[in-house]
């Protein structure tokens, strides 16, 4: 009898399920205030819901990015020196931005993170990607540097597509067998069309507040997100949704999170500031009545060992299961099921 339901219903064209919230930090200071933070709601929810990536690349000032990507790696190893993320070792991730695989400094940073702190690492996320052998290139560097730490797995490697070139390839980039998740760096892929994508684009509250075109709007940058979210889905990668800049309105936050996660089928999102971590949880997080529901669905699926059941009068099968799963590991993910759920027993290692 298959009790789990991850082995039940899903496939192998299946996401790998990760927070919904992936936290960005260039700082020292401000990268310590998030590992605290961070740690502070894995207390508060019972879960990592959501990663820490310390950014070697708009982080690091030009001609000190040696030193920086050294400061990350050594901030690695004391944040983890009792533990290992990632690697069969505490639920903690912490992941890191390295360069472009063109700068001059990318190898010394996956050298200098990956070859000295490797181990603690959930991911690699690289950015500027515009084809599939860029994601070749930083693969055969970050496995050339891994040789000297242990892993159990190869790290897995998140890219960040901002261009044009790079949308038109997104199918492949996003086929490819090391690439977890994928993001729209939308900033720099607006920008990259030369003036032809107006700059209220880049933003989200120009729409509600002036009429201006905004980046849920703009039919050019909408296409480019649903052309990425439709292609992570068919490979089972991660569509993340790129940076709200208005992070002080946190509502906003919250309703562009949402408007991400409902309408335009992402299923992580970036954040730039602590404050918009809460809004990104919540705004992803199912209903409190969808969870209910998912969690007697599931329940009683199993008991009937995976044969279709009626619940209240509807049938249900391993298609609404498959969904209904989902619901519970995206609860799980925000913080909202509950340990007395009968369902949290499928998430308990």
């Amino acid at each position: 009898m298959v009790t789990d339901p991850r082995d039940a219903l899903l496939g192998s064209v299946v996401a790998t399920s990760l927070p919904v919230c992936d936290h960005y930090c260039g700082v020292r200071s401000r990268m310590l205030k998030s590992l605290a933070l961070q740690a502070e709601l894995m207390q508060e929810f019972g879960a990592c819901v959501f990663d820490v990536t310390l950014d070697c690349e708009d982080g690091a000032p030009v001609g000190g990015e040696r030193e920086h990507a050294l400061m990350v790696a050594e901030l690695l190893d004391q944040t983890f020196a009792g533990g290992n993320p990632g690697q069969g070792g505490p639920d903690r991730r912490v992941a890191v931005r390295v360069h472009p695989v063109d700068h001059p400094a990318f190898e010394q940073d996956v050298q200098i993170v990956v070859g000295q702190a490797g181990q603690f690492l959930c991911h690699v996320m690289v950015p500027k990607v515009d084809s599939v052998s860029d994601v070749d290139q930083a693969a055969v560097c970050i496995d050339q540097a891994s040789q000297g730490v242990a892993l159990a797995t190869p790290l897995p490697i998140h890219v960040l597509v901002e261009s044009p070139l790079a949308v038109a390839n997104v199918k492949q980039i996003a086929a490819h067998s090391r690439v977890e998740s994928v993001s729209l760096g939308l900033m720099d892929f607006v920008s990259a069309h030369g003036g032809a994508i107006p700059a209220s684009a880049m933003g989200v509250a120009a729409c509600a507040r002036d009429g201006a075109i905004d980046q849920f709007s703009h039919p050019m940058v909408v296409r480019a997100k649903l052309e990425l979210s439709s292609a992570c889905h068919a490979y089972g990668k991660t569509p993340s949704h790129g940076v709200v800049t208005e992070f002080r309105d946190l509502k906003l936050v919250h309703d562009a999170a949402r408007r991400a996660a409902r309408l335009l089928g992402f299923t992580r999102m970036w954040s730039i500031h602590p404050d918009q971590i809460r809004p990104i949880l919540s705004a992803f997080a199912p209903d409190a009545s969808e969870v209910t529901l998912a969690s007697r669905i599931i329940c009683d699926a199993q008991v009937a060992q995976w044969a279709p059941i009626s619940v209240d009068g509807q049938l249900h099968d391993r298609a609404s299961y498959r969904y209904y799963w989902r619901v519970l590991e995206k609860a799980q993910q925000t913080g909202r099921l509950a340990v007395q759920d009968p369902a949290h027993q499928f998430f308990v290692h």
